[in-house]
């Protein structure tokens, strides 16, 4: 089996998945959710001509007075009665101008004396310190599009649009499994020859940012029949998630307990360092993701391929990590036939690549904050050269 490019990969992971059924929810419990549908104003904003100061609302033809102070008009009140030819409504920040009214006359410009008021600085144009009605959105406009992730200020502008509730896809659930006899759970003792089961606490750490139920299934020893098991119980979920055992050795028994449980492989090994035996299929209505065991190359393929796959099925329109581009700090060699995905981080100098590059190496995997980008077969690049750069959840 030839290695796929990493795009093509990505492509035919979304080709695997289903989105998940739209639901309706409180807006909130929608905060990191996507649309699923389009959000439609239910009212005008401002819903009439309001005051942004506070001072006294004219006609701006009258300047600079005299005016009769005839009432006020205050936040939280209708609209107060039309303004005769002469007079001037005290107005409060927030408040519906009286009809008639075109001009806000702001108070540290005005001269009250008891119920009769003049004006003092420049002139006073029409629409001055007004937030006119509808200026910021109108009944029925489109406020936000399916697709749109809802942060603090896209909930604010659901609730203004109308919307106590939002229509979201559910949320997805994810199964991590953790392959390999060597493996013991967090903060067990490790005896010679085993290691502490890190993949599944750092998965349920990137999804954190992400919303999805985690379903933690522990971790499953190399037995062929034990694996089948887990892969079984754990096709409950929208997206299952080993780590360890996709690789070709003897104890790496993920491919074939996948195929045994009844699963259907799409793609197996990506032309990427590191994370070159990832593979993908279905199991049942579960998508499947085998991820590599070593830490660093779960991290990159998780955030090449489990990010965007979770952001896909709950609704996003971009779910892909945005590629930009930065200065390097420092230089690097060419490299062979597969894209590679360098740790490093940010310099005020430029992107400095993180000492080590192997796919073990967690403590300098921690130093880092993006990823270089690098095409297969690129050349050498010197300091000061502009190179491709994906930020790390």
């Amino acid at each position: 089996m030839s290695l796929l490019p990493v795009a093509q990969a990505q492509a035919r992971l979304f080709a695997l998945a289903r989105r998940l059924p739209v639901e309706t929810v409180p807006v909130g419990q929608a905060v990191g959710r996507w649309l699923a549908q389009d959000l439609v104003a239910l009212r005008d904003q401002p819903w009439a001509d309001l005051s942004a100061m506070d001072g006294y609302a004219v006609r701006a033809a009258e300047y600079p007075g005299p005016w009769r102070v005839a009432g006020e008009s205050a936040a939280g009140v209708a609209t107060p009665a039309p303004l005769a030819p002469g007079e001037a409504v005290r107005i409060f920040t927030g408040a519906p101008l009286p009809p008639g009214a075109d001009a806000i006359l702001i108070q540290e410009n005005a001269i009250p004396d008891g119920d009769i008021l003049t004006a003092s600085a420049d002139p006073l144009p029409v629409g001055r310190h007004i937030r006119a009605a509808a200026s910021d959105f109108a009944r029925n406009a489109t406020l936000l599009a399916a697709g749109a992730r809802l942060g603090p200020a896209r909930i604010a502008l659901a609730v203004l649009g109308g919307h106590g509730d939002v229509p979201v896809c559910a949320k997805p659930r994810v199964a991590l499994l953790s392959t390999g006899n060597e493996l013991v759970p967090p903060g067990a003792p490790t005896p010679p020859g085993f290691l502490p089961s890190s993949n599944a606490p750092m998965l349920a750490a990137m999804l954190a940012g992400v919303p999805c139920d985690i379903i933690d299934l522990g971790i499953v020893p190399d037995d062929l029949d034990a694996m089948v098991a887990a892969l079984k119980r754990a096709a409950q979920a929208d997206i299952i998630v080993s780590t360890g055992g996709a690789s070709v050795g003897d104890h790496d028994l993920v491919r074939p307990a996948f195929v045994q449980a009844g699963g259907s492989l799409d793609f197996w090994k990506i032309a990427m360092r590191p994370g070159k035996p990832l593979m993908a299929g279905r199991l049942g209505d579960a998508l499947f993701l085998g991820l590599p065991g070593n830490p660093v190359s779960a991290f990159v393929t998780a955030t090449l391929f489990l990010l965007p796959l979770v952001r896909h099925i709950s609704g996003a329109t971009d779910p892909l990590p945005l590629v930009g581009e930065a200065v390097l700090a420092g230089p690097l060699p060419a490299i062979g036939d597969r894209d590679d995905y360098l740790r490093a981080w940010r310099s005020p100098d430029g992107l400095v690549s993180v000492t080590s590059q192997d796919s073990a190496a967690s403590a300098a995997m921690a130093q880092a904050d993006c990823l270089i980008l690098r095409p297969a077969r690129s050349p050498a690049a010197a300091p000061g050269e502009r190179v491709m750069v994906l930020p790390l959840p």
